[in-house]
C-alpha cells in the first residue's frame, strides 16, 4: 500500500461541513512516514470544516484499485515558510519542476497556505492495492 500511495495519484478528501454533511475535494497529498500531508489555500471549505471537526477520510484510486484511509488532522501548520514549501514540493510531485515553478511565480507565492498532517487510523484496501 505504501508504494501505491507513494505514486502521484490524486486523492479525494472528505471533511464534515458545519451542518454535518460530507464535503469531498480532490487534493494533492504526500505520504510522510505514518502521516498524510496535504495543503490548501486559506479560506477554502476544507479549512473551515477542519476548524470545527478534525475527522477526515482520504480515498486514493487507480481504476478499480484504491486505498481508503480514515483519520484525524493531528497537526495544522500556518507558518507560511513551511506551508509554502509544502505546496511547492507537492507541485513538483504532481506537475514536475518546471510547471511547479511556473505556478509558483504565477499565483501560489502570493497565496496564504495551510498544511495539514493526517493520522492513519483505519485503512481499507480491497485486493491490497
Amino acid at each position: 500500500m505504501r508504494s501505491f500511495l507513494a505514486a502521484p495519484r490524486f486523492g479525494v478528501l472528505a471533511t464534515i461541513d458545519t451542518d454535518g454533511a460530507p464535503r469531498q475535494t480532490v487534493i494533492w497529498y504526500e505520504l510522510r512516514g505514518d502521516r498524510i500531508l496535504f495543503n490548501t489555500r486559506r479560506g477554502r471549505g476544507k479549512e473551515r470544516n477542519l476548524s470545527h471537526d478534525r475527522r477526515v477520510s482520504l480515498c486514493v484510486e487507480d481504476g478499480y484499485r484504491f486505498v481508503s484511509i480514515d483519520g484525524r488532522v493531528v497537526e495544522e501548520i500556518r507558518d507560511q515558510d513551511i506551508a509554502k514549501a509544502d505546496i511547492r514540493r507537492l507541485g513538483v510531485r504532481y506537475d514536475g519542476e518546471a510547471e511547479a515553478e511556473r505556478q509558483w511565480r504565477g499565483r501560489r507565492a502570493k497565496q496564504e497556505r495551510v498544511s495539514y498532517r493526517m493520522s492513519i487510523e483505519r485503512v481499507h484496501a480491497p485486493g491490497s492495492a
